[in-house]
């Protein structure tokens, strides 16, 4: 058995589908009308369709759950934080923060409320924490990182 992709409901096809390419530079990779799958390894299906194929009712289907994330890491984190600055309908689940190994992050809220994090890299973090002074092995344990990691982003 081969795993294919997380698949997310959305209400408005066209409206998350702008979301997912405007503000998280996604890729349509195949347009199936009711269903468009994005080059990152995830899905969306509308939720109308999507209830029909399970036989429930639309109602069923509850946004804003908050029991799962898409997640997605961005090399250029900085100018991404500006970039959603600028967009006003963003809802944000927390602003910028730095997890307990290092990495910053934000989640947000898409169009249908499901939660996105946008991280950097861990490859940047240790870049990050090196260039600060830290010596490799103080940056593998303050990242959680592997050391062998850690030297080859020196």
């Amino acid at each position: 058995m081969k795993f294919i992709c997380p698949l997310i409901v959305v209400n408005d096809m066209k409206t998350s589908r702008n979301f997912y390419e405007n503000v998280l530079n996604q890729k349509v990779q195949f347009d199936f009308g009711e269903n468009i799958s994005f080059e990152g390894g995830f899905a969306i299906h509308l939720k109308s369709h999507f209830s029909d194929l399970l036989n429930i009712n639309e109602n069923d289907i509850i946004q804003k759950s908050k029991n799962g994330e898409l997640y997605f890491e961005e090399e250029d984190f900085d100018s991404f934080l500006e970039k959603l600055k600028n967009i006003d309908s963003v809802e944000y689940v927390h602003g910028l923060k730095e997890q307990p190994w290092g990495q910053r992050a934000i989640r947000f809220y898409d169009p249908d409320k499901h939660i996105v994090e946008v991280g950097e890299p861990m490859e940047s973090v240790v870049k990050r924490f090196l260039s600060q002074g830290l010596s490799a092995e103080e940056t593998a344990k303050r990242t959680s990182m592997p050391e062998e990691f850690v030297r080859t982003c020196l």
